[in-house]
């Protein structure tokens, strides 16, 4: 499998799932893993540039396919927009939720890169935040929408 770019080997373990692989096995502890069951979006990944939750999916169903993790959203010490964007709308608080709503807003915003509120809200309803109330996330997307829009042009 590919991670972030980089081509990364298979685990020997057939029942590992891919978020104890990413967070395990190759240290990426970015995708964080709440509970357990694929309700709370906190292990979002992108799976060839489709959503999944990665404690639902067995590490090696991932193989050959290509995985995008939060820890590869930045370009080095540059941050992508959507991360720029959660921290100067203060779209982030105790941050567990947080890699699972970039890696969603980044699937959002590949698939309309203008969305309404209501999509913002859409899109992010599979993903559970308990401490910001989602308004500053919304507001963080839109921005975040905003600025790659205006990069576009």
């Amino acid at each position: 499998m590919k991670v972030n770019g980089v081509q990364r080997a298979a685990p020997d373990d057939t029942r590992l799932l891919l978020s104890d692989h990413l967070r395990q096995e190759l240290g990426l502890t970015g995708t964080h893993v709440g509970c357990e069951h694929g309700v709370c979006g906190a292990c979002t990944v992108l799976v060839d540039e489709q959503l999944a939750r990665s404690c639902l999916m067995l590490a090696v169903q991932a193989d050959g396919a290509e995985i995008t993790t939060v820890e590869g959203l930045a370009s080095g010490e540059q941050l992508h927009p959507l991360q720029e964007a959660f921290w100067d709308a203060h779209g982030l608080q105790c941050g567990f939720c947080t890699s699972g709503m970039l890696i969603t807003s980044l699937a959002l915003l590949r698939d309309c890169p203008r969305p309404s509120d209501d999509q913002i809200r859409e899109a992010l309803s599979g993903n559970l935040c308990r401490c910001t109330g989602y308004q500053n996330i919304v507001k963080a997307v839109r921005l975040a929408a905003e600025r790659l829009d205006a990069d576009r042009t």
